[in-house]
């Protein structure tokens, strides 16, 4: 592969400003849909955008293997996150740097980074051999960043043309560096905004102070009932058929390398907590969480201003394991805070976005691959590691086109995803294509 003519491809890519949530950057992101349809053509596929409702879907093809062949479907998105706050970036988040052997910039991991790999082994594939073992789709969405609104209809109106027998994904990190990993889980994620009303304007603290309703006052009496002393979701009913993971896999989870003290660093924490009973890893893997996202109320400028808030909000979210369901979490949600609600205020619970949790199905013959790809991509076993974020299109997928996932991710712990001066390791530009070019090697041998 030419390096060097790769990453200026990628680079090419990077500088695209494809913000979903931001309307104005709409063009940008239709830029980059066309961005990949071209890579795709490029490669040797069939390819074109599949409008939808809102961002179009790139989408390729190839089927050149035939119809007794076996089918994969690549999935990425090309939709990034918005840069806030600039200031904290060391180089502008839509002009690409290199510098220490790292490649900076919005998207360079997530997920523009690991889906041009995809894109380039596919290419280098079919350049070198003119075939690959199985026939192969590409699909790659506008809306990931904003909970693929639009992703759904458009597979169930053509699911007959997204069929395959497995699903292959790189939007995930590995263990460490030098150590790859193939996820065996996903959390799912439920999200809500609470809003408190109290009274019909802000109000002078000494002559109301006491008498009328505070809403602030009143959120953070609601919020302190969502745990108990052991961190645990004190919320009825959140933990019912929540998996209790076999002893073989929570072995498997504490005997990783982790290091408590670098996890610290890395996060800029003094401490650690969360549910007693557990590991940080479980914690973050596979135990579900509830967490205060935000909080507005009052006056928050400089210096004094004595008010009782009218109204007070907070973002809250839930990371979920199997067998929980964001819209039943939400139904317990609002259950509970109706009953832990002063009756001088009024409350609505608004759910903003819901993801399935995914647990993976460890064997079959690309899984098998995977395995085999990675160890010779980069010289060592690959471990099995949980992912403690959310990608809630991975579950759909699965129960859509009756497709087993694969999830196998080029990117490193502490690569600052959604943060200021996200980077993704120059070096697995190339390892990443020859573990994907092992990958369909392998499986011509099955």
């Amino acid at each position: 592969m030419d390096l060097n003519g790769a990453r200026r491809e990628l680079f090419e890519f990077l500088r695209i400003p494809s913000i979903s949530a931001h309307p104005e950057h709409a063009p940008d992101v239709r830029g980059a849909a066309r961005w990949v349809v071209g890579a795709l053509q490029r490669a040797g596929l069939q390819a074109e955008l599949l409008e939808t409702a809102g961002h179009p879907v790139a989408f390729g093809e190839w089927r050149g293997a035939g119809d007794g062949a076996p089918t994969l479907l690549v999935y990425g998105h090309y939709d990034v996150q918005p840069p806030e706050p600039l200031d904290l970036w060391t180089t502008p988040p839509f002009e690409p740097d290199l510098r220490q052997g790292r490649i900076y910039a919005r998207g360079a991991a997530d997920n523009k980074g690991q889906l041009f790999i995809q894109l380039k082994a596919v290419h280098e594939a079919l350049a070198r051999t003119g075939s690959l073992p199985v026939n192969v789709l590409f699909l790659a969405e506008g809306e990931e960043e904003i909970a693929s609104p639009n992703l759904l209809p458009l597979i169930r109106a053509h699911r007959d043309r997204f069929a395959a027998d497995a699903v292959l994904i790189s939007d995930s990190a590995m263990f460490a560096p030098g150590l790859p990993s193939l996820l065996f889980s996903l959390r799912g994620m439920a999200y809500f905004e609470i809003r408190v009303k109290g009274v019909t304007r802000d109000l002078h603290s000494g002559s109301y102070g006491g008498a009328v309703p505070n809403a602030a006052s009143a959120l953070v009496q609601i919020l302190s009932t969502l745990h108990d002393r052991d961190n645990r979701v004190a919320i009825d009913g959140f933990y019912d058929g929540v998996d209790q993971w076999d002893t073989g896999t929570r072995d498997q989870v504490r005997a990783l390398p982790f290091r408590e003290q670098e996890f610290m660093i890395e996060a800029g924490a003094t401490g650690l907590e969360g549910e007693s009973g557990y590991s940080t890893l479980e914690r973050l893997w596979i135990r579900p969480t509830c967490e205060v996202n935000g909080l507005l109320a009052g006056y928050t400028g400089d210096g004094a201003k004595t008010v009782l808030p009218a109204s007070a909000m907070a973002k809250l979210s839930f990371r979920l394991v199997p067998n929980q369901d964001p819209v039943e979490v939400g139904d317990q949600l609002k259950a509970h805070i109706s009953r832990n609600t002063p009756p001088s205020v009024d409350v609505e619970v608004v759910q903003l976005a819901g993801g399935k949790p995914w647990r993976a199905d460890l064997q079959g013959e690309f899984f098998e691959a995977a395995r085999t790809a990675l160890r010779a991509g980069f010289g060592v076993d690959p471990v099995l590691t949980g992912e403690g974020a959310s990608i809630p299109i991975v579950t759909d997928l699965e129960e859509l086109l009756g497709a087993r996932a694969v999830l196998m991710g080029f990117a490193l712990p502490g690569a600052n995803m959604h943060a200021p001066d996200e980077w993704f390791p120059d070096s697995h530009l190339e390892m990443g294509v020859e573990t994907l070019l092992n990958f369909y090697d392998e499986l011509s041998h099955r």
